[in-house]
């Protein structure tokens, strides 16, 4: 159905922050980007949200395409949305954090994900779009 709105839309992106203990190191798990932009930088597993998704799901689409895990419980944590935060447009995500034991899951790259691993909290590489300041608002949560 077509609908015609007087003021602008954003577009609309679920992410998730995957915390667990490595080797009793707090990690999130990352995902390399095997497409731009920031192809070649880590990032949150995540996307775009399809439409009629709702959010929750259309995160664990994306975990699910791009780590091939499913996980239990996810809860919502914010929203980011400040203009130029992804350089294709106007872009506000909503991220989910699920707390997990990493021992029983195995992740695995897929879709536009090049790579997927667990990352020390306090060792984490330079990461795409903001999602650096996502992780710290997550981890502080």
């Amino acid at each position: 159905m077509s609908r015609s709105y007087e003021h602008p839309r954003p577009a609309l992106t679920a992410d998730c922050v995957l915390v667990a203990h490595v080797d009793d190191r707090p990690c999130v798990l990352l995902i390399e980007r095997a497409q731009p932009p920031f192809a070649g930088h880590w990032a949150l597993p995540g996307g775009f949200v399809d439409e009629g998704e709702d959010l929750e799901p259309a995160a664990r689409r994306e975990l699910l395409e791009e780590t091939g895990l499913q996980i239990g419980a996810l809860r919502q944590i914010g929203a980011w949305g400040t203009p130029g935060r992804d350089p294709r447009g106007w872009v506000v995500s909503v991220v989910f954090r699920g707390d997990v034991d990493a021992s029983t899951l195995q992740p695995q790259a897929g879709d536009d994900a090049a790579r997927v691993a667990w990352h020390p909290v306090d060792a984490l590489p330079d990461l795409a779009f903001d999602h650096g300041d996502i992780l710290r608002a997550a981890l502080a949560d």
